[in-house]
């Protein structure tokens, strides 16, 4: 038996009594998980999953960038579940403050969707939605992907994700291995979904004010000197209330709520 499914029944009779419905399945190899959940949700497949996959081999990042994958030595899953909330801004960050707190003291967040340690990349989020029936019946499906390094990738797997016209080579990234000596990827499923369950249940009812403070704490951009993917420089100063990222720059306080982010090297 493989260490992930080890863990599916601890994982699934934590979760199930907050939401009925609820089945987590198993897979040894699949494209995308997030891929297989939206091909569902267009068939009319709208109940509560987990889809954990041993090994993806087209995961998907934001804005189209790839995610690699190995039986064992990351975590890949998808969360499908209804959901209706009043606001959808700032889910991803939602999501990211509850992978965090649950992982490590240490785990930081990159807005908009990257988890980090030590200042390296160590996981990521994608976050979609699909809808079924019509305007007066339309019910809507949140299916969010979660990919998180257990051990670090090779250097060679990496550079192999780079976009060809990159003009610097990826930071390498970093695996939960580094501060959590020994868990496993079924450990650390155990250790995440009941809570991002529950975090995303109050998401629906509060909104991401109820989540600002503890991005707060986990924010590893504030006070830092970043750059816009349009060019525009400044000082990261925090998110706002909806989850818009707010930087000080020489024309006077933007709030950034759709561009790629990095931290301009010291």
């Amino acid at each position: 038996m493989s260490d992930l499914l080890a863990h599916v029944e601890s994982v699934w009779q934590s979760v199930v009594p907050e939401l009925p419905g609820f089945t987590v399945e198993v897979l040894p190899s699949i494209d995308s998980t997030n891929s297989e959940l939206m091909r569902r949700a267009r068939a009319g497949l709208m109940e509560p999953v987990l889809l954990v996959a041993e090994e993806q081999t087209a995961g998907r990042g934001r804005l189209g960038k790839g995610w690699h994958s190995r039986a064992g030595q990351s975590l890949t899953f998808s969360l499908a579940l209804p959901l209706a909330p009043a606001d959808w801004s700032g889910l991803s960050l939602a999501v990211g403050v509850s992978l965090a707190n649950s992982l490590h003291p240490d785990v930081m967040l990159k807005w908009p969707n990257d988890l980090w340690l030590q200042r390296r990349k160590l996981g990521g989020i994608l976050v979609e939605t699909a809808h079924n029936g019509d305007n007066a019946t339309r019910q809507r499906l949140v299916v969010v992907g979660v990919g998180i390094n257990i051990a670090r990738p090779e250097a060679a797997a990496v550079a192999a994700l780079a976009s060809p016209d990159a003009t610097v080579a990826p930071m390498a990234p970093a695996g939960l291995a580094e501060v959590l000596v020994g868990l496993t990827a079924g450990e650390t499923l155990k250790r995440v979904t009941p809570a991002l369950v529950r975090d995303l249940q109050a998401f629906e009812s509060q909104g991401f004010a109820a989540f600002v403070q503890r991005f707060a704490q986990r924010d590893a951009l504030t006070g830092q000197s970043v750059q816009l993917s349009d060019g525009t420089q400044g000082k990261a100063c925090g998110v706002n209330e909806q989850g818009a990222l707010l930087v000080l720059t020489a024309a006077g306080m933007q709030t950034i709520t759709s561009s790629e982010v990095s931290v301009r090297p010291c």
